[in-house]
């Protein structure tokens, strides 16, 4: 079974969707993560972010994996690394190509394939898993969004400035909304979860909720 969590950066999806596993006991993919690490890997190598040819290169032989809440890009652990906003500034160009995206789907769909995954990103119900036996969407006003993101970044001990954040999240919504393939946008079938107002835990009792009546009907 797949159950499959769309939405933009702040509105909860990530942690929600780690919960959501673990209270079925389901495994849990972050594709975000894995284009994160591509993206991570390219700065590394000092890749041309307008050279489509060399990040599918990178995308094809990227050594990722992942080790319960932590990922590893070449045998190093990058879980930290990864969401920097060094990374949140690039992202966006590294995954608007859709050679790239075509090489990440891929990998996505045969790491889930057989087995019972929460998924999680910004195109899993459209492009992804749009067979998926759950979908939901979830959302939250822009400027929650970015106290979200500022608060994350300041427990990790980054400094950031709120209104660079939230302005970096306007540049990543219209992007992710806009690019070829991939876009952000609300399956028809999705059910659509405002998170600005709700705690984790609300979240999560509203999506399983509905798992488990669909499950009885």
């Amino acid at each position: 079974m797949i159950i499959a969590i769309d939405g933009p950066a702040g509105s909860g999806k990530t942690t929600v969707a780690k919960l959501l596993s673990k209270t079925l006991g389901f495994l849990y993919l972050d594709t975000g993560a894995m284009y994160r690490t591509l993206t991570l890997k390219a700065l590394w190598e000092s890749c041309n972010l307008d050279d489509v040819k060399a990040l599918v290169d990178l995308a094809k032989n990227l050594s990722l994996k992942f080790s319960k809440e932590n990922v590893y890009l070449d045998g190093e652990d990058v879980t930290f690394q990864i969401r920097t906003p060094m990374v949140d500034k690039n992202i966006s160009k590294v995954v608007s190509y859709p050679e790239v995206r075509n090489v990440m789907v891929e990998l996505q769909r045969l790491i889930i394939k057989g087995k019972n995954y929460v998924v999680e990103g910004r195109d899993i119900t459209t492009v992804v898993c749009p067979d998926a036996e759950f979908k939901f969407y979830l959302d939250a006003d822009l400027e929650v969004r970015a106290k979200r993101r500022t608060r994350d970044f300041i427990e990790k001990n980054i400094k950031v400035d709120l209104k660079e954040v939230l302005e970096d999240l306007k540049r990543r919504d219209e992007a992710d909304k806009n690019r070829e393939v991939g876009a952000l946008k609300i399956s028809k079938d999705a059910i659509y979860i405002d998170t600005t107002n709700l705690s984790i835990d609300e979240v999560i009792k509203t999506m399983l909720k509905y798992i488990k009546f669909k499950n009885i009907k």
